[in-house]
């Protein structure tokens, strides 16, 4: 797995190693799609995810790359949404009726999954053109790999670890600010925000692990298991946007508010054990963490 940058190896090398291989693995699953055009849609787009934080940590050393390859592989990833949203629904209908109070509500809950998957059946018959888009993203992607060669990052050992410092102390920052408007009456868009900053410190703790193994892993699990609980949250929102705005999907009346209690319920527990689990992740000050991380990489390096 060449998805981490190590203190003693070229960071230039490591930079374009990270990247390459999640570049390589998108470009094989839209290619060969092994369980299908919806897993490997589904696959891909956390390819870009990681891509898109690995690029936003040498964001300020290198903006204009990093604004630009952004850009590509957000807009690549908005072209194949639509399916992998619909078959995002069918998942959150599941984990509802994983965690269904009482039978009534499951058997209610197991006939809207039947619902959704004929929607994103029909939709997927109805993406004419999804095979032309799949290639047309396999070019994409080979092109922001051979971007990378234009990449390059100056600088010695010591330069690195003030970036990386710099650029662990903004994330942290962030996702506090996320943080502190989870509380109260935040909206989803809050939570959402909140998930995309912990993605991000995340990664970080994953690309940066040679410097302190054992203590990064236990970071990194936490914040990848509050990534987990926010992803529920935020496709409880999309399920019930959906909703509101197809209402003719859901026929049966008793059905449609089994699933919007099931929804209401959920979205209260899981923001409630979200945020108990993000005061944890985040309970460092950005400042001292970020002064951690370049002292631990200055010491690794050396």
């Amino acid at each position: 797995m060449a998805y981490r940058i190590r203190p003693k190896a070229d960071f230039t090398s490591e930079f374009r190693s990270a990247a390459k291989e999640q570049l390589d693995d998108a470009i094989a699953l839209i290619e060969e799609q092994p369980d299908g055009a919806h897993e490997a849609i589904h696959s891909f787009r956390k390819n870009l995810k990681r891509l898109r934080s690995l690029y936003r940590l040498v964001a300020r050393e290198a903006p204009d790359f990093q604004d630009r390859e952004n850009a590509r592989l957000r807009d690549a990833a908005r072209s194949l949404s639509a399916i992998r949203d619909a078959n995002a629904l069918i998942g959150t209908a599941q984990y509802l009726q994983r965690s269904a109070r009482g039978k009534e509500e499951s058997e209610a809950l197991g006939r809207i999954i039947t619902v959704l998957e004929g929607r994103r059946d029909w939709m997927a018959q109805a993406e004419s053109g999804l095979k032309q888009r799949l290639a047309e993203t396999t070019d994409v992607l080979k092109e922001a790999a051979a971007a990378l060669d234009g990449v390059s990052f100056n600088g010695g050992h010591r330069k690195n670890a003030r970036k990386l410092a710099k650029s662990w102390r903004r994330t942290a920052r962030k996702a506090n600010a996320a943080l502190a408007a989870c509380h109260g009456e935040a909206s989803a868009d809050d939570f959402h925000k909140l998930r995309k900053r912990t993605y991000d410190y995340r990664l970080y703790h994953s690309l940066l692990r040679d410097v302190w193994p054992g203590a990064m892993k236990a970071k990194r699990d936490a914040a990848k298991e509050l990534v987990e609980d926010l992803g529920h949250i935020h496709d409880l929102a999309v399920l019930s946007e959906l909703v509101e705005a197809e209402p003719q999907l859901f026929t049966r009346n008793d059905d449609l508010a089994h699933l919007l209690d099931a929804i209401i319920f959920r979205q209260q527990e899981d923001r409630r054990q979200a945020l108990v689990k993000a005061e944890t992740v985040f309970a460092d000050d950005p400042d001292e963490e970020a002064q951690r991380i370049e002292l631990l990489w200055l010491t690794a390096g050396s």
